[in-house]
């Protein structure tokens, strides 16, 4: 209990963490608490970041997946004088106060896009920045895009799919070269895309298929990436890497085919968690998932920059 009138009672903690940034931790509603970095020296510029699928918090790290790339990629730009604000997943926001299992199960695609918003509004309504950007990581940024619909300046998608999740992971299947599964995967698909779940799924897709996961999935698979992105009028930039082994360059051309006046930036040995790599081969690759001393690929700071200024 005096934890949680400490999380509550407090709206914000100010702590200096470098001679030129100072951070802030903000609780911007019931499900969103992040943190703001801003310059030392005055900004009107801000950058909200999205991360990515599963519990990842807001410096990009997960229980068991720590690389720290959304807390480098926030201090980059900020560095250079671009204020920026990151924050935690709804669901780990929910476990820190408390919530069940069942609880966490009733999280829905929409309700991430909710928080986004929600995070725009918070300062929007400020007045504090004249220019607001979102940064959108992987599963942030289809996030991203339904957020940007308004009272946003510009968008960056990084490492964001040009398919719904359905195709990416028909696709995924594929690549196993099990054609049966593909099938099944198929059928449950689009009894999904009905609004119903499918309670006979074929039981070699059930860590995909759990009636508990279902209803998640129903929801994000009817956004597609390259039809909302189309919709958008502000300035987007494009970003992914050549050694990103969940999300291939091509999914950055789809987005760019979805709206012609995107910008395109494809680093070169980047991979998903924003590091510079040698291979594409997953036992390599994902090595650099769990060292977080390893910084960002510094190209990525850069093209971000430049594009935002």
């Amino acid at each position: 209990m005096k934890n949680l009138l400490f999380i509550f009672g407090i709206l914000f903690s100010v702590t200096s963490i470098a001679q030129d940034i100072i951070a802030q931790d903000l609780i911007i509603s019931d499900y969103v608490e992040g943190t703001l970095l801003t310059p030392n020296s005055k900004t009107s510029t801000l950058a909200i970041i999205i991360p990515g699928s599963g519990p990842t918090d807001r410096d990009g790290n997960q229980n068991f997946m720590k690389n720290n790339s959304l807390k480098f990629l926030a201090h980059d730009l900020t560095d250079k004088g671009i204020a920026t604000f990151r924050y935690d997943k709804r669901a780990l926001t929910m476990l820190k106060k408390g919530a069940n299992e069942k609880q966490i199960k009733k999280v829905r695609f929409d309700h991430f896009v909710t928080d986004a918003k929600k995070v725009v509004s918070y300062f929007k309504n400020r007045k504090r920045y004249d220019k607001i950007f979102i940064i959108g990581h992987s599963q942030g940024s289809l996030v991203g895009i339904l957020a940007a619909t308004e009272n946003v300046d510009g968008l960056i998608s990084i490492a964001g799919a040009g398919k719904s999740i359905d195709q990416i992971i028909l696709d995924q299947i594929g690549m196993m070269g099990a054609n049966d599964l593909v099938e099944s995967a198929k059928k449950t698909f689009d009894i999904m895309k009905t609004g119903k779940v499918d309670k006979n799924f074929n039981p070699g897709l059930a860590n995909i298929f759990n009636l508990d996961v279902q209803p998640f999935i129903m929801n994000w698979i009817s956004y597609s990436p390259t039809e909302e992105l189309a919709k958008l009028t502000i300035p987007t930039l494009i970003i992914n890497g050549t050694n990103d082994i969940q999300v291939s360059t091509t999914e950055a051309e789809l987005l760019k085919k979805a709206k012609e006046d995107s910008v395109v930036v494809i680093i070169e040995n980047m991979n998903h968690v924003l590091k510079t790599v040698a291979s594409k081969d997953p036992q390599e690759n994902t090595k650099s998932y769990n060292m977080p001393q390893l910084k960002n690929a510094p190209e990525l700071a850069k093209e971000i920059i430049a594009f935002i200024k």
